[in-house]
């Protein structure tokens, strides 16, 4: 791994130390999801930009609380947390005052944001695929190029370890000894506790 020591500590740590450089990484990585979120949720196009830097102010005041736990630890459960109380809100203002849409339908879309996160939906698994791309992007001039061809090939590709220790004239062990340490980074940059990515 090449970088300094500041570049490996989780995004979550850097952004506790007032890093903003790991502040900028983080609206790069998740304010695609929040704003999927946003229009999910019956959120008006001119409104979701708005309502996303609510969230990311949010986060920057409350990021301090966030504590992953065993196996609700995702920080983006926690970012869905803070993105639904702003949906809340933002829905909640929409039955106060009178639009073209009624307030029945404003209603109505307050009662179908869920509390958790649904792992099973199609959409939300995919935008979660993009999520996981994005922070790759991030992660990946912190390796070695042979580093992350191992890891690439076994984790992506779904090539056995075996063939790409033959193809890279590596041993399996070292072909399981860079992947593991790339997807440790990953978790550590999308803020998820071990076994979440």
């Amino acid at each position: 791994m090449t970088g300094s020591n500041a570049t490996r500590l989780s995004l979550i740590s850097r952004i506790r130390q007032n890093d903003s450089a790991a502040w900028t990484e983080m609206v790069d990585l998740y304010q695609p999801l929040v704003k999927f979120w946003c229009r999910r949720h019956g959120i008006a196009e001119s409104d979701i930009h708005d309502l996303a830097q609510e969230v990311f102010f949010s986060v920057s005041r409350s990021i301090d609380r966030y504590q992953p736990s065993d196996c609700s630890g995702s920080f983006r459960g926690w970012l869905w947390g803070v993105t639904r109380h702003k949906l809340l809100d933002a829905l909640r203002k929409q039955l106060r005052i009178p639009a073209a849409e009624g307030g029945s339908t404003a209603l109505q879309l307050t009662q179908n944001i869920p509390d958790q996160l649904d792992e099973q939906d199609d959409s939300e698994r995919t935008e979660f695929g993009l999520l996981v791309h994005r922070a790759l992007e991030q992660v990946r001039s912190e390796f070695e190029a042979r580093s992350w061809q191992a890891f690439w090939r076994t984790t992506v590709d779904g090539l056995s370890v075996a063939v790409v220790a033959e193809q890279l004239s590596l041993s399996p062990a070292t072909i399981r000894q860079h992947r593991s340490r790339i997807l440790r980074r990953l978790r550590q940059q999308l803020g998820e506790s071990e076994g979440t990515v």
